[in-house]
């Protein structure tokens, strides 16, 4: 059984009355885009093409009073609420079904500060955005590694990427948020202002408001040498045996996941690789150049089938895929974190690795160790500060058709590694697997989340999210 829904659409403002909705729409600079309306189906897509939601109207908003505006009227018509930056998360929940969605898609700004060496960036920008704009004063953010993936959904759920080790998570390098919170109030989050919020935004995912604007820590950042280091998929367990001890104890300015992948048929691969089931790791060297021969050399020692490592601007390593994973195709995900990568685990890898379904089916390892491990696992909300690599097992195909394959080969696969996790996943490869998993997941900090939550949002207005559920407010005593 795959995610997608089968169900009447609903009818525009379905269930409220006919004039508060248009008292709401007269309210917004932006678009409110409904049932029927020319662009409703295109506002409905996700990246993830396996799930289709129908929201009674999507409010696309064009400015932070939109965002209030929205609050308010889905707290008020008790209308289902969520919210929808870049569109890329795995379980598809930037939309809702019967409710409302606030599209911040419109709000795209982003502000470098080259002295001080930070950036504002609005809660509609992907990643895209802000490498463009801080490329141009030789900065960069930590991220992830699709450029078209939103800033504020990937930032909220922690932030793995290419310059983890070296700088840290996404979340490491917040400085500020600016929210609307579920009564309507904006504030600023920081380390003075708010910081109980400030803490738990940074890995508690939309649980607490509307992000309308982040302010981020960067870092210099230019050309990097970079690219896939690729082998026959029949040395795998030799190849990951290696990598686990070798990237631990390599530099922190070398970040480096493995995959599992069949070979694009496409540049830059040679041909002789193309449709090939392989194993690699994908390099970020962000440090001195000069010792990139050295520290590549234990690599190359290995023989590889190909070594496409180079210099190249940042931007060009953060699009790499985007191409290979654009919007639209059918994906499912599951992940955990892992803190050693026993012999018996790289076994069930390799059998798995196999049986890859599809061209664009895979696995990654993210490197969690260096920076990450500089910050306790209380000090955010992200807790898993002590595992070594988040693991992230993904179906893609782009054919509907294929969807239960990928899906069957997905959950098996997670199946045979779970027994081998650390108990948690990251927010941000999880589909939507029930309330054991997020606990799982923040751990010792859940509890102090919850706090948060009954602070912020005691009615969760925003659970359409790894929802942390606030506590149930006790009954008051009746004197007798």
């Amino acid at each position: 059984m795959t995610l997608e829904t089968h169900r009447a659409q609903p009818r525009a403002g379905a269930g409220l009355p006919p004039d508060s909705v248009e008292r709401f729409k007269a309210q917004l600079r932006g678009p409110l885009i409904q049932p029927g309306d020319p662009d409703y189906e295109e506002a409905c897509q996700l990246y993830n093409a396996m799930i289709h939601k129908h929201p009674a109207m999507i409010a696309r908003c064009a400015d932070v009073a939109d965002v209030i505006a929205s609050v308010t009227f889905a707290r008020e018509q008790k209308l289902p609420l969520a919210v929808r930056g870049g569109g890329h998360n795995g379980g598809g929940l930037a939309l809702c079904d019967d409710g409302l969605v606030i599209d911040l898609s419109s709000q795209r700004g982003v502000r470098v500060d080259p002295q001080a060496r930070t950036v504002r960036v609005a809660g509609g920008c992907v990643w895209g955005d802000v490498d463009h704009a801080t490329h141009a004063f030789g900065l960069a953010v930590p991220s992830g590694i699709i450029s078209t993936t939103g800033v504020a959904g990937l930032t909220l759920g922690g932030g793995l990427g290419h310059l983890s080790r070296r700088f840290g998570l996404t979340i490491d390098n917040l400085l500020a948020v600016d929210m609307v919170l579920a009564d309507g109030r904006v504030v600023t989050a920081n380390a003075e202002q708010h910081p109980d919020l400030f803490w738990a935004v940074r890995g508690g995912g939309g649980n607490f408001g509307v992000v309308t604007s982040f302010l981020f820590r960067a870092h210099p950042v230019d050309t990097v040498i970079a690219g896939p280091t690729l082998w026959p998929l029949d040395r795998a367990a030799e190849v990951m045996r290696w990598y686990r001890e070798f990237l631990p104890a390599a530099p922190e300015e070398l970040n480096g996941f493995f995959a599992f992948m069949t070979v694009p048929p496409a540049p830059p691969f040679p041909e002789a690789l193309h449709l090939q089931k392989v194993c690699g790791v994908v390099w970020c060297y962000s440090g001195d150049p000069a010792q990139a021969d050295a520290l590549f050399a234990p690599v190359q020692a290995l023989k590889p089938s190909l070594h496409g490592v180079q210099p190249m601007p940042y931007p060009m390593l953060q699009t790499a895929f985007d191409a290979l994973y654009p919007p639209g195709h059918q994906w499912y995900w599951r992940a955990d974190f892992v803190r050693e990568l026993a012999d018996e685990a790289i076994t069930r890898h390799v059998e798995f690795a196999e049986r890859l379904p599809s061209m664009q089916s895979t696995m990654h390892l993210y490197p969690v160790d260096g920076a990450v491990h500089r910050v306790g696992p209380d000090d955010t909300a992200f807790s898993f500060r002590d595992a070594r690599w988040s693991e992230v097992i993904v179906g893609v195909d782009p054919s509907p058709e294929r969807a239960e394959e990928i899906t069957s080969w997905t959950k098996a696969y997670w199946d045979a590694l779970h027994p081998y996790s650390a108990g948690g996943a990251y927010v941000n490869f999880m589909m939507e697997e029930g309330q054991d998993r997020v606990q799982a997941t923040y751990r010792d900090n859940y509890a102090r989340l919850v706090e948060v939550k009954n602070r912020y949002d005691p009615t969760n207005l925003f659970h359409i999210n790894q929802n942390i559920r606030p506590a149930p407010v006790p009954p008051p005593q009746v004197a007798h």
